[in-house]
């Protein structure tokens, strides 16, 4: 610990308007300056330096498309940085119907950069450590047969034997639950295929809450051995 500096991270992200520019990007798509800007409520000379200064920080990446430029979390290790920073967070206090409306829609389910977080996140957690389908080896979380299986069923190949830095499976601490959810490069995959499959569908664009849908319910139910309305309650 002594060899970071974690004084120069802090002083890049305890800036409200830069903090509230990586919150929007952590459903994991990409947004331009002018969409940051008015999530900020700032205007383009202020996001233009401030962007500038997270991209110097290696907190965000930059990609150009066409006349557009994009920025994004730079990976998913900033993000699960920052998703714990917000478990040790105070709320921010709630002074309208809004806010508070969009509160409660992030704690059923919600993406966290990539991956399912709120309580679908938690509660696919839990089933896979009650049914012995999560190990804890000497390199981290691993995937039993089992598990692997509950991904296949779920449309999820288990690579177990890819080449990747990103860790295939790992916890990660829900700052709404204040319990874990799964991350890595599996539950990444996990996240795109209930989309992809119409299982989950986000409640409003460019936003990172999700709502299950009528098939999703059915579906999920069977994968977490549950009466579908548990899942909605």
């Amino acid at each position: 610990m002594n060899d970071v500096d974690l004084a120069s991270i802090a002083r890049l992200i305890g800036d409200r308007s830069r903090a509230t520019m990586l919150t929007a990007l952590m459903d994991g798509r990409a947004l331009t300056a002018g969409e940051l800007a008015t999530v900020a409520g700032i205007g383009a000379p202020a996001t233009s330096a401030h962007l500038s200064k997270l991209l110097d920080g290696g907190v965000v990446s930059l990609a150009a498309q066409g006349r557009h430029r994009y920025y994004r979390i730079a990976s998913p290790d900033v993000a699960h940085a920052l998703e714990a920073l917000a478990v040790v967070s105070e709320a921010r206090p709630v002074r309208t119907l809004r806010t508070s409306s969009a509160a409660r829609a992030l704690r059923p389910a919600r993406l966290c950069y990539d991956h399912l977080a709120g309580a679908l996140g938690v509660r696919i957690h839990d089933h896979l450590a009650l049914t012995g389908a999560m190990a804890i080896d000497a390199d981290g979380m691993a995937l039993s047969a089992t598990g692997a299986e509950w991904f296949r069923r779920a449309g999820v190949a288990d690579d177990s034997g890819q080449r990747t830095r990103r860790p295939l499976i790992r916890p990660c601490l829900d700052w709404t639950e204040r319990r874990p959810h799964l991350a890595g490069l599996l539950p990444a995959r996990l996240a795109t295929a209930f989309l992809d499959q119409g299982w989950l569908r986000r409640r409003t664009p460019g936003e990172r809450g999700l709502t299950i849908t009528v098939a999703g319910s059915a579906a999920l139910a069977e994968l977490l051995d549950v009466d579908p309305h548990e899942l909605t309650a």
